[in-house]
């Protein structure tokens, strides 16, 4: 197993993702970024003509439902209101795009994680995603299953004067973060068949730098043309963290693995 010395750097999120602009330049995994890439510019596209053609409307009808004593809180709450906002849009849409290039990504990082470890995982290629395909879908379910109850409850705190007014946004924005970790790091968790409970709990025990990974994902979701290659670069920078840090732990307990 390759060993990277950014695991010992405090940014370690950051790290993984400049690491993963590094990987997309490799020539022997440009031709798995195409598909995403393409998913990916059509979704967001239209996605954000939309959004920019309506956000100042729905901020404005927010402020408004404030108490006039919270007021004075507008200046703090309209640029969090507005990344949440840009957030939520580009969680849900790149949940989308996950959802449509799923099986593209699970091959974008199943051969990142070749190129980096040198030994493969799977030997049939394009049949052996094929065969995958039910079970790759039954795991964004799940995802979808994970992360729809708490975005609800978020969504609920929105509509609670004063109190959950004032937090909803932060905590949606953190948890935006987390939701962006779970959806990268799960690829190569998902190509070794570790169960999605597992994935989560291992991915908890290193929640600083999960949640930093996933709000720069969020963040850079946010921003055009960016948010066009964020996709294939989290794949990247997840599996590149799949093999410094989690692969070794997780696999040397067969329990963490379903059939």
């Amino acid at each position: 197993m390759n060993n990277n010395t950014i695991i010992e750097q405090p940014l370690t999120g950051l790290g993984y993702l400049f690491k993963g602009v590094q990987l997309l330049r490799h020539p022997q995994l440009r031709v798995f970024v195409l598909v995403p890439l393409f998913i990916n510019v059509l979704i967001f596209a239209s996605a954000f003509w939309f959004l920019f053609s309506s956000i100042t409307d729905w901020i404005e009808t927010y402020m408004q439902a404030l108490p006039a004593f919270l007021s004075w809180l507008s200046y703090i709450l309209w640029p969090v209101i507005i990344f949440s906002i840009l957030f939520s849009f580009s969680f849900i849409f790149s949940t989308i795009a996950n959802l449509i290039a799923a099986p593209f990504n699970g091959l974008l990082a199943e051969k990142t994680e070749i190129l980096l470890t040198k030994s493969a995982i799977n030997d049939d290629g394009w049949q052996d995603l094929l065969k995958d395909l039910p079970r790759i879908l039954k795991r964004e379910c799940q995802k979808w299953a994970y992360f729809l109850p708490r975005m609800l409850g978020c969504f609920i705190l929105f509509f609670i004067p004063v109190i959950g007014q004032t937090i909803a946004p932060i905590i949606w924005l953190v948890f935006a973060g987390w939701m962006m970790a779970i959806q990268y790091a799960d690829y190569p968790f998902d190509n070794h068949k570790v169960s999605f409970a597992v994935m989560r709990e291992t991915l908890g025990k290193r929640f600083g730098k999960n949640i930093t990974f996933g709000m720069i994902i969020s963040f850079c979701t946010t921003i055009p043309l960016l948010n066009f290659i964020i996709m294939p670069i989290a794949v990247c920078g997840a599996t590149a963290a799949w093999v410094d840090i989690y692969k070794q732990q997780v696999l040397s307990n067969p329990l963490n693995r379903i059939e």
